[in-house]
């Protein structure tokens, strides 16, 4: 009886939150201003940081002179790495990056000294004034020359004993060698793809304070504010008690303020500690886009096999992701890369190796995605080369090999809970009309000679949070506290950042107790709040700190049940819209706030702590062999685009959207996700090249790099959701903020090869490259 009662109370509350379009939470105040971003903040007695950084890729520090710079009126502070009062490190997952460059610099623009003044257009003549003399050695800065014998040596000692070898990761199942010598078709190809920019609107920024008693307290613009208290924490030589950092709003990320931030907090309070005062460092565009992660470029080596029926047989595949001079999360990046290699398909012989190298540029990191676009840009297009080679359509070939309900991954994980990706291809046929249209486009190409039209299909999965690369960072806490006026405050430690996670966190916090929107505030982020809670990455806000909710309001909800069975006079109750109800009599209910404020009188807890963890047992790093990731998310893409064959201009005409992502806490802030996802992929297949030569990144700016605007997003983008529930996530949802683009970019990259009938094998498709494949 216990267990039925649960389940009608669970039936009868519901807010009407979870599914809804609530309006965001955060949209008043970004709308009129009032939201305080890094720059806004302005604490007391303020000074202006700035970095004085390498003009080479590679070389000795011979000599650091100060002397002019600490001359200049309105200098204060200088700091180089003798000043360091702790390590010399930033942390990420390696210790191999330095805070300021002590003896060698590994990459153009890398931390060498820095200042501090009291108005911030001194800073740059400041950081000229320090002079730093270098001699010049050999650099190496494509990822294949660095493995070669005698290239010149990037990574330090202590962190490679392989040369400029980071990292090498297997993946192995099944005989690949007899898949590939036996199979009636192999398909055999190189891929490559270059940086790709975040392009967030807000550039990086963080404020370090000193306050009493030693500590430091840090505010800014990032992602992972435990990353960032653990990196200052390590190189002040502080305890992690003495490092607090708060978030102000973000404006955007996409994984660029994953592990910068880290970076750059360390840089201010470095400044911060020296000087004793309040430190800013914020970048301009051309230092962000300079010194700054990027996507990882690629190398991806491919061969697939299949029979003649089109069914895959096996692959094998190499991997070479170019990690810069720095390893910061190439290692976490390239089992994305491992995992995901094979895509949504069942294949029973795989092989992938995979490698990040140290070249002389700008260290990579996160970025949407994280590491799977390079490898889906090559299975996409394999299985499209597949099904010409064959005289199959390519959805046909696709509908033959994705994953179902019971089938394994590469990685030999079964699939058994919310396994929606082919019905998101069956939608995403209907919706783009696929068959009639391919047959359309058919027609046109051949009685058009200069304008081409094209359709092409994507099908992805993603795995959703961490994976087994780290299992200790599955987990996220939340605090839920019952105001004695009914209303609820809540403390998460995963940020929001443009992404709409505020709103759906608060969705799900109304659902779980019965409230209406406006009854819950999500406070700031605050390291001092909540206990690690991982990093806001890997699409896992929503699982994560959402299942920390839920559990925190489990537990809230049996002592006000408990208090609202004596107010009613009745043994159980249910909540609804601000009601607590006797389950037995609706007519008989009281207000939530009624009820705290007997709790408050009678000295009952109205707060309560939530915790989630998501357990990863049997993974073989020997083999990659093993569940990699707790669950998936899933996507089927049509892109429809229009190439002028004259000028190699490109169109994107159509495009459909189909996810999997589990429950849709918000259909609206769901559907942005997805726009915004097409939008980069599209940059990524198409214009964002920016040009670098010898690790020097040559146009710094968005004059020249070329992200999407409203004018190169189709006005026809079709949005829908296919939801199969996840039942270990808050409500049935599972992830969804990086899949859009995983699966856009492949999506109208094999649009643009079917409109010129030849294949594209490097990113970005400018018309360049699109001229040069079309004329070969």
């Amino acid at each position: 009886m216990k267990n039925m009662s649960e389940k009608n109370n669970r039936a009868k509350e519901n807010s009407g939150s979870v599914g809804k379009s609530e309006t965001r939470v955060d949209a008043v105040d970004k709308v009129t201003g009032k939201a305080v971003y890094a720059d806004d903040f302005k604490p007391q007695g303020l000074l202006y940081a700035g970095v004085v950084r390498s003009p080479i890729s590679s070389g000795i520090i011979e000599a650091i002179d100060t002397s002019r710079a600490e001359e200049i009126e309105g200098v204060k502070t200088v700091v180089t790495a003798e000043d360091v009062p702790g390590s010399n490190s930033v942390p990420v997952i390696e210790d191999d990056m330095p805070a300021l460059a002590s003896e060698k610099v590994r990459y153009l623009g890398e931390p060498v000294a820095l200042v501090a003044v009291t108005e911030r257009k001194i800073s740059e003549r400041a950081a000229e004034a320090v002079k730093v003399k270098y001699e010049e050695t050999d650099a190496v800065f494509d990822p294949l020359e660095a493995l070669e014998e005698g290239s010149p040596r990037v990574a330090q000692d202590d962190v490679s004993e392989a040369g400029n070898l980071f990292d090498e990761m297997v993946l192995e199942k099944g005989d690949v060698d007899r898949a590939l010598e036996t199979a009636p078709v192999v398909e055999e190809n190189e891929y490559r793809t270059g940086h790709q920019e975040h392009g967030y609107i807000e550039p990086q920024g963080m404020t370090a304070i000193p306050s009493s008693r030693g500590k430091m307290e840090i505010h800014g613009t990032l992602q992972c504010p435990f990353y960032v208290q653990n990196a200052v924490s390590t190189a002040l030589g502080y305890e992690m008690n003495k490092v607090r950092v708060v978030q102000l709003e973000t404006g955007g990320a996409f994984g660029g303020k994953e592990d910068i931030p880290s970076q750059v907090g360390v840089l201010a309070a470095l400044l911060a500690h020296k000087s004793g005062k309040p430190v800013k460092l914020t970048y301009d565009r051309p230092e962000d886009i300079a010194s700054t992660s990027k996507r990882h470029p690629s190398v991806v080596r491919y061969r697939t096999a299949a029979d003649e029926k089109g069914d895959l047989l096996g692959i094998e595949v190499e991997v070479f992701l170019d990690a810069g001079a720095y390893q910061t999360l190439s290692e976490a990046v390239l089992f994305r890369s491992l995992v995901h290699t094979a895509g949504p398909y069942s294949i029973p012989n795989v092989r992938v190796v995979a490698r990040t190298v140290a070249t002389n540029k700008v260290p990579n990191g996160a970025f949407r995605g994280f590491g799977s676009p390079q490898v889906i840009f090559p299975h996409e297009s394999q299985i499209d080369l597949l099904a010409e080679r064959l005289n199959k359509r390519p959805d046909e070939i696709r509908e033959k090999n994705i994953l179902r309900s019971g089938d394994r991954t590469a990685t030999n994980q079964k699939v058994d809970k919310s396994v929606g990706l082919r019905k998101t291809l069956k939608r995403a046929r209907e919706l783009s009309a696929w068959a009639e249209t391919r047959s359309d486009y058919g027609d046109w190409n051949k009685s058009h000679e200069r304008v081409k039209k094209g359709i092409g299909l994507s099908t992805v999965m993603y795995g959703v949070g961490m994976g087994a690369a780290a299992p200790f960072l599955e987990k996220a806490g939340a605090y839920v506290k019952l105001e004695d006026d009914g209303s609820l405050t809540v403390a998460v430690g995963n940020t929001e950042m443009g992404q709409g996670a505020e709103t759906v966190l608060s969705q799900i916090t109304a659902e779980a107790l019965g409230v209406g929107l406006d009854k819950v505030d999500i406070t700031q982020v605050d390291t001092s709040r909540v206990p690690d809670s991982g990093p806001t990455v890997a699409s896992r806000t929503t699982t994560m700190a959402g299942n920390a909710i839920v559990d925190a309001a489990g537990k809230l909800k049996k002592r006000i049940r408990s208090v609202a069975s004596q107010l009613l006079s009745c043994s159980d109750v249910y909540f609804n819209n601000g009601y607590v109800i006797d389950q037995s009599d609706p007519s008989n209910k009281t207000s939530l706030e009624k009820v705290a404020g007997e709790m408050w009188s009678e000295n009952v807890d109205l707060a309560a702590e939530g915790w989630a963890t998501m357990g990863i047992e049997n993974w073989q790093p020997e083999t990659g062999q093993g569940d990699a990731y707790f669950v998936y998310s899933y996507a089927t893409h049509v892109s429809e685009v229009k190439i002028d064959t004259l000028t190699g201009q490109t169109k994107v005409t159509k495009h459909v959207a189909v996810h999997d992502s589990g429950k849709i806490i918000n259909p609206t802030t769901a559907a942005g996700q997805v726009e915004g996802g097409v939008a980069q992929g599209i940059g990524y297949a198409l214009t964002e090249d920016l040009a670098e030569k010898e690790g020097c990144f040559l146009d710094p700016n968005f004059t020249n790099y070329l992200m999407p605007t409203s004018q190169d997003v189709p006005d026809d983008l079709i949005v829908d959701f296919v939801e199969a529930d996840y039942p270990e996530g808050p409500y049935g949802a599972k992830g969804l903020g990086e899949v859009p683009l995983m699966a856009s970019h492949a999506a109208v990259i094999n649009a643009v090869s079917d409109a010129i009938g030849c294949r594209i094998f490097h990113y970005p498709a400018t018309p360049e490259r699109i001229l040069k494949a079309y004329t070969d």
